[in-house]
């Protein structure tokens, strides 16, 4: 059967560790992943704004009752963020709602960024997929409804400052499953009086699991497009590219 026409279903077991490009939601991208795999059960473990890039968790098979523990890791990121203006969305996707001046030096910007280290209670912002009486969030504050939202506690383990070039800071940030960095930028925003935004955001670890390991879409589709290959040398390139079930247990083992 032709890998072409979408109609082979393949039994598969395993974790691609996908780079995920921007512009893209993670579950519109699972459908477009999948048309390379074809495989029979799918799923992602740890969702990513569409703004965001980076490392997204893509399970096969087996490998998705362990979605679970993945979420449950601590994950690392890369951001860069404006100061000086707000957003309904606390990303430049979103509609500015306050501008302010911005009057900082680095001493207390970094004494701000230390401030955020730690256990903290964290509210998940507005416009995300948690759901309050059966609906996403994101529902509510398209009509701009506002409801309520229990904090939660997360963990920041560290939040340096990479680079900062006008209004614009780059920041490394190790964080504790569930939380928001979107949620925490524009909380160091209101700390400093200027307001901030999300303008770029990278997952670049979750648990063990490191940038060097991710796979790029163009990768797949060089692979599954390549007309040197028949169908079964093509599924097995892909296949190739997973981490074996036995690596997710042992993180499961950790988190457990």
């Amino acid at each position: 059967m032709n890998r072409y026409n979408n109609r082979l279903i393949r039994d598969i077991n395993g974790v691609l560790l996908l780079d995920k490009p921007k512009g893209i939601s993670s579950s519109s991208l699972l459908n477009k992943i999948n048309k390379f795999f074809c495989a029979n059960k799918i799923g992602h473990a740890g969702t990513l704004d569409p703004l965001a890039t980076g490392m997204l968790p893509v399970c096969f098979g087996k490998a998705t009752k362990f979605a679970k523990y993945l979420l449950n890791c601590d994950k690392r990121y890369k951001v860069i963020a404006q100061l000086g203006a707000s957003t309904n969305t606390f990303d430049s996707d979103g509609i500015i709602v306050r501008v302010a001046s911005v009057q900082l030096n680095n001493t207390k910007l970094k004494q701000c960024l230390e401030s955020f280290k730690g256990v903290k209670n964290q509210i998940p912002p507005m416009f995300s997929s948690l759901k309050y009486r059966g609906l996403p969030l994101y529902k509510y504050a398209r009509k701009g409804i506002t409801v309520p939202r229990k904090p939660r506690i997360v963990h920041i383990y560290n939040l340096s400052l990479l680079k900062k070039t006008e209004n614009i800071i780059e920041l490394d940030v190790s964080c504790s499953k569930g939380t928001y960095i979107r949620s925490m930028i524009n909380d160091i925003g209101e700390a400093l009086g200027c307001g901030a935004h999300v303008v770029a955001l990278r997952r670049l670890s979750v648990g063990k699991y490191i940038s060097s390991s991710m796979i790029n879409i163009k990768t797949l589709e060089t692979i599954f497009y390549n007309d040197s290959f028949d169908d079964l040398e093509a599924f097995c390139k892909l296949d190739e590219l997973l981490i074996p079930m036995h690596s997710i247990a042992l993180e499961r083992t950790k988190y457990s």
